[in-house]
C-alpha cells in the first residue's frame, strides 16, 4: 500500500485541521448555492403571468400610447402597460399602430 502521509502526529493533525477547514468552507458554499437555487425557483413560481396584450407608451406629458403588441413580443419597449383583449382591439380599430413584428391585429382578427 502506498502511504504518502507524513509519519509524525503533529503534521497529521495539522493536515486534519486544514482539511476540516476546507470541508466547512465547501459546506457553506453548498448551502449558499442551494439557498440561491431555492430563491430562484420560488421567484419563478411567484412571477406574475405575462399579459396577453401590451401597449407601448411614448415619452412626455401623459405618455400617449404608441403601439400595440402581443404580450410575448420581444420588440416591446421598456415603457408599457398591460391591456385587455377588448382594449387592444379598440386601440387598433381606433387607428393606433399595431406592431409589425408580432402582428396583434392579425392575432385579434382585425381587418383593415
Amino acid at each position: 500500500m502506498f502511504d504518502d502521509l507524513p509519519p509524525d502526529l503533529d503534521r497529521l493533525l495539522t493536515l486534519r485541521v486544514w482539511h476540516a477547514m476546507w470541508i466547512e468552507r465547501i459546506d457553506r458554499k453548498i448551502a449558499a448555492v442551494r439557498q440561491r437555487q431555492a430563491e430562484e425557483k420560488r421567484g419563478r413560481r411567484n412571477r406574475p403571468a405575462r399579459p396577453e396584450w401590451v401597449v407601448e407608451l411614448g415619452i412626455g406629458t401623459g405618455r400617449p400610447p404608441i403601439q400595440v403588441h402581443a404580450g410575448d413580443c420581444h420588440m416591446t419597449g421598456s415603457r408599457r402597460r398591460p391591456v385587455s383583449r377588448d382594449e387592444a382591439r379598440r386601440l387598433i380599430a381606433g387607428g393606433l399602430r399595431a406592431c409589425t413584428h408580432c402582428q396583434p391585429d392579425a392575432r385579434l382578427r382585425i381587418l383593415d
